[in-house]
C-alpha cells in the first residue's frame, strides 16, 4: 500500500514541474496581452490596427509547429473559399489541443461560413468562455444575432466588442445602424 502514496507523490511532483515551467511563459504572454489591451484603449486609428495585429499574433501561438501548420492549412482553405476543408483542419487542432482557444475561434468562423450556425455558435461560446476579451468572437457573435433577427443581443455584442476595441470600423457601423433602428434618431 505504501508504493500507491509514493507514486502519487512523484506524479503531483512532476505536474508542479510542470506548472512552475509553463507559468513564466503564459504569465509573460498574459501581460503582453494586458499591455496591449491597454494600449488599445487610448491608441488612434493607425496605432490600434498595429496593435490589434500583435494581438492576433499572440492569440495564433499554439506552442506546437504541427499546431502552427494545421492553422495556416485551415486559413489556407478559408482563404480558397473551402469551409470545410478548414473545419476538419481546426478540427484536428482542437482535438489534439482544446485549450488552444484560437483554433476554436477559426473553426467558429469556418463553420459560419458553411452556413453552420449552430456549430459557430457554440465554439463562438467556448472562445468566450476562455478568453472573454475576444473582440474577433463577440464581433461573429453580433452578426450572426443581427442577422438571425436578435438585434437587441446583437447590439450589446457589438458594444462589448467596441468596448474591448473601440476601433473596429464594421462593428462602429453596426452599432450606429441598430442604434437608429432600435433607438430611433433625434429630430
Amino acid at each position: 500500500m505504501k508504493a500507491a502514496p509514493r507514486f502519487l507523490n512523484r506524479v503531483v511532483a512532476a505536474l508542479l514541474s510542470l506548472l512552475l515551467v509553463l507559468s513564466p511563459a503564459w504569465a509573460e504572454d498574459q501581460s503582453k496581452l494586458d499591455d496591449l489591451f491597454r494600449r488599445l484603449q487610448t491608441a488612434d486609428a493607425e496605432e490600434a490596427g498595429r496593435i490589434e495585429s500583435e494581438i492576433w499574433i499572440e492569440w495564433s501561438k499554439s506552442g506546437s509547429p504541427t499546431l502552427d501548420l494545421l492553422l495556416q492549412r485551415g486559413s489556407d482553405a478559408m482563404a480558397n473559399g473551402e469551409p470545410q476543408v478548414a473545419i476538419e483542419h481546426f478540427t484536428a487542432i482542437i482535438d489534439h489541443d482544446p485549450q488552444f482557444t484560437e483554433a476554436w475561434n477559426a473553426r467558429a468562423t469556418a463553420y459560419y461560413s458553411a452556413g453552420e450556425i449552430g456549430p459557430s455558435m457554440a465554439d463562438i461560446a467556448h472562445v468566450l468562455n476562455a478568453n472573454p476579451r475576444h473582440f474577433g468572437a463577440l464581433t461573429g457573435l453580433g452578426m450572426i444575432l443581427e442577422e438571425t433577427g436578435d438585434e437587441t443581443r446583437a447590439l450589446k455584442a457589438y458594444r462589448a466588442a467596441k468596448a474591448i476595441h473601440p476601433h473596429l470600423e464594421a462593428v462602429n457601423e453596426a452599432i450606429d445602424r441598430l442604434e437608429k433602428k432600435l433607438e430611433g434618431q433625434d429630430l
